[in-house]
């Protein structure tokens, strides 16, 4: 699993080694005051959106690399049964949304809430979706 460092004015996202070679990427940095919500998705496949782009696309196994949609691309690093970590980040990041497996997901999104100058008041717990992809039809119930 991935693991979150969260620093003064930013944070990193180190992969794993497989992550790595599957992501073609080791690290990534992003400044705090990009972070827009931080939320945990129960379910982990509801935090990959758009269609799959470089990296590795396992069903029930990994998800890992970038996956593109109408409003940019999102960032995940995911393995499927357990809770992702997602943070949507500013409009003028390289990723709208970093969604990632983490070892305490919970107390992971509590610091990151606490360390990011810039959230957004979210509505209903800020549940990822509602950082809704342009374009994108609203879902049935909604």
């Amino acid at each position: 699993m991935a693991h979150l460092t969260i620093g003064e004015d930013q944070f990193l996202l180190r992969l794993t080694w497989p992550e790595m070679v599957a992501a073609r990427r080791v690290r990534i940095r992003v400044p705090l005051a990009a972070v827009r919500t931080v939320v945990v998705e129960r379910d982990w496949w509801r935090a990959l959106r758009g269609r799959r782009g470089r990296g590795v696309w396992v069903p029930e196994v990994v998800c890992v690399g970038v996956r593109w949609h109408s409003a940019g691309r999102d960032f995940v690093a995911v393995r499927p049964g357990g809770p992702v970590l997602c943070i949507g980040l500013c409009p003028s990041s390289p990723f709208s949304l970093l969604a990632v497996s983490v070892p305490d997901p919970d107390a992971t999104a509590h610091c990151l809430r606490n360390a990011a100058p810039n959230l957004a008041d979210v509505a209903g717990g800020g549940l990822w979706r509602s950082l809704p992809v342009p374009n994108e039809a609203p879902q049935a119930g909604s």
